[in-house]
Parts: structure tokens; sequence; C-alpha cells
């Protein structure tokens, strides 16, 4: 007989019940994130390893509204070079997230 271990993963992409304040790194506050804020969708930047799922929760649970859709956008890292040296960029990831009509958070 054959014992099987729970993939954390798994259990992770799921939802249930977790602590999911790791999700949210802070609100996104740029030009661009202002202008589609106008259309009730909020920029924020997002842990590398959270999914779509977790961050709509994490929404939930941190401002308590629920998000009509959630888009990721993961953003490659990348080599550059600055002052003669060349420096590793990390990658991120954020999240717009669209709530219905008459729905607001508060990022100030």
């Amino acid at each position: 007989m054959a014992l099987f271990k729970k993939d954390s993963k798994k259990e992770v992409a799921t939802g249930g019940s977790q602590d999911l304040s790791w999700v949210i790194i802070a609100p996104r506050i740029t030009e661009k994130a202002a202008m589609v804020s106008g259309n009730n969708v909020f920029t924020f930047d997002v842990a590398t390893r959270s999914n779509k799922i977790q961050i709509k929760q994490a929404i939930i649970e941190k401002y308590g509204v629920t998000p009509v859709s959630v888009n990721v956008i993961n953003q490659q890292a990348r080599k550059t070079i600055k002052r003669g040296r060349k420096v590793h960029e990390k990658g991120t990831k954020k999240a717009m997230v669209t709530l219905k009509q008459g729905d607001t958070i508060e990022l100030a």
C-alpha cells in the first residue's frame, strides 16, 4: 500500500482558508494605473508565485470588495548595463483587478 503526500502547490492553487497576506505586495500608483482606475480597474504589484485565484481571494480579504475579473501581467527578468556594470533585474508580476460598477478601493 502506497502512501501519498499532499502536494502543497495544489493546496495553494485551490484556495481554502489560508493566510493570503503575502500575495499583494503594494498598489501600483503610476500615471497609466491612474488613467485606467477611472474604469474601475485597479493595479497591484503581486508576488511572482501567486495565481489569479489567490489574487482574487486576497483582494476580497484585504479590501472587502469582490473583483469581476483579474488580469495578470508577467514582466520577464532582464540583464542591463548600469554605470558600466552588468546588472540582473528580477522579473515582477502585476495584476489588474476589475471591480463592478459602484465598488471602489481607497489606495491613499
